[in-house]
């Protein structure tokens, strides 16, 4: 399989005339259809998709997937909802456009949970995504389908977006790299609006080196996107040298510390486990770490301001979604009872629980005491997040309690009541728009778990330095998924 290789692998195999783009695509589309039939992964197959030029470009001639909730002008775009089943735009995300025009070759759109609300891959209208790690697991979201279709070598990456995680916890439980950068790096225009002050476009790939490369392309500021700003002097890809000494970071005790699990359960306490010995791993190839506290209070509010601020945008944002202006029309005798119908019958009951959330945290006697109060505990952790970037390079932590759960729960270990924080610490990185990458970090019970680095806003380069730099130090680099039957355990 080609498509199992790096970026960089596959440049030089075109460049030589060893393989063609032709071939390439040919072998996308096939692959595709196979996991399909397994993971469910994508919401459509692009099977008249055609090889392109190959030129000096890293990314010319070589296939990628594209997360549903981005705009392809002349091809299904859902959102995976069915208010959108049949949504066709005229027009390309700008993500997408700047990737064609390095000659990236798109042959899929990848399922997603609805509208990207979600964390587990199971809320798309197409079906629930399973992990090709293990079938009966999940591949978290919402960027589900993008995390198994690159696990699985479909092709080297795929477009995510990041709203709370939804892209660097799929990464984890697909033992891939999940990047999302600095705050507007990427235009979002043309990408489904979750919750704007949160979203982030972002990528996913087996390497940190092809994270970059592919960012590289994807950014730039966009007059149709007011908080995407000019990354010119920004190259990842060439200032990457994965230079550890002198790196300075720190985690963060009440979340990383074995000590706060006394009812750990086993994949917790091997994941927290290999943690540490992660940490020793840096340490003695020059960086310092340091454990650091941070006010209980605050952390524990992170779930709680995440729903009340992405609940309230999601509910604004979807608004348009009418049944009038685009999609399936509802039935009715009027426009509002149209409206009734086709947002009851089309949205699934998670959606509808959040567009409720939101609906009464925008009331507008509510405001003050939800919305508003939610941004002034935002900023109280985002500041002292920056204080601490102040002094460190990079905060790195693990990727929640373990490996991916299972689908219908039933086998899950329980874990302590404190693991919450685990599972949701990665929302900081959208709170305050920092750039953060997860990276694979060994396995626990022979399935993949991850550990995430983030960083001061615009100092993305240091970020990847620090991820390579560690990815370097680690055999995990460019692995593809085997199913459970095919593992010798």
């Amino acid at each position: 399989m080609n498509n199992t290789k790096t970026i960089e692998e596959l440049h030089e195999l075109l460049k030589s005339g060893k393989i063609t783009s032709d071939e390439l695509v040919k072998e996308s589309l096939l692959k595709s259809h196979e996991i399909q039939s397994s993971c469910n992964a994508f919401v459509t197959i692009m099977d008249d998709a055609k090889g392109g030029k190959v030129t000096d470009d890293l990314l010319s001639g070589i296939p990628y997937g594209i997360k549903d909730n981005y705009s392809t002008k002349g091809i299904l775009t859902t959102g995976s909802s069915n208010t959108l089943k049949d949504y066709v735009p005229f027009f390309d995300a700008t993500a997408v456009f700047n990737l064609a025009k390095h000659g990236a070759i798109p042959v899929n759109k990848t399922a997603l949970d609805e509208f990207g609300m979600g964390g587990t891959g199971t809320t798309c209208h197409t079906g629930v995504v399973r992990n090709p790690w293990d079938l009966q697991r999940m591949c978290a979201g919402s960027s589900s389908g993008s995390a198994a279709a690159v696990a699985a070598g479909v092709y080297p990456y795929a477009l995510g977006s990041d709203t709370g995680d939804s892209i660097r916890k799929p990464a984890a439980f697909c033992g891939i790299v999940g990047y999302k950068p600095t705050y507007g790096m990427i235009s979002r225009y043309g990408l489904f609006p979750f919750a704007s002050s949160l979203d982030h476009c972002g990528v996913l790939t087996r390497s940190v080196k092809d994270a970059a490369i592919v960012v590289d392309a994807m950014k730039g500021q966009d007059k149709n996107d007011l908080t995407s700003w000019d990354s010119n002097n920004i190259e990842l890809y060439k200032n990457i040298d994965g230079n550890l000494k002198g790196k300075k970071l720190f985690y963060i005790k009440e979340i990383a510390n074995l000590n706060n699990y006394p009812d750990a359960s086993r994949e917790l306490k091997e994941h927290l486990e290999n943690f540490q010995k992660t940490v020793e791993l840096l340490r003695n190839n020059g960086a310092t770490i340091d454990e650091v506290s941070m006010d209980k209070t605050l952390l524990n509010a992170i779930s709680s301001v995440y729903a009340c601020i992405s609940c309230a945008e999601a509910t604004s944002n979807m608004s348009n979604l009418t049944g009038i202006i685009f999609g399936p029309r509802g039935k009715g005798s009027n426009v509002i009872e149209m409206m009734k119908d086709h947002r009851t019958k089309g949205f699934s009951p998670l959606i509808k629980r959040r567009f409720v959330i939101g609906s009464y945290i925008l009331q507008r006697e509510n405001q003050e005491k939800y919305f508003v109060n939610a941004q002034r505990v935002r900023r109280l952790i985002v500041d002292k997040i920056n204080e601490f970037l102040q002094k460190y390079d990079a905060l790195i932590l693990p990727v929640s309690t373990g490996p991916a759960t299972y689908l219908d729960g039933s086998k899950d270990e329980m874990t302590n009541d404190n693991s919450t924080l685990l599972e949701e610490h990665l929302q900081i990185g959208n709170f305050g728009g920092f750039p953060s990458i997860t990276i694979p970090n060994g396995f626990v019970g022979n399935l993949p778990v991850g550990v995430n680095i983030t960083g001061k806003c615009y100092d993305d380069i240091n970020v990847l330095n620090i991820a390579y730099g560690l990815e370097s130090l680690m055999p995990y680099k460019n692995q593809i998924a085997k199913l459970k039957e095919e593992r010798h355990e």
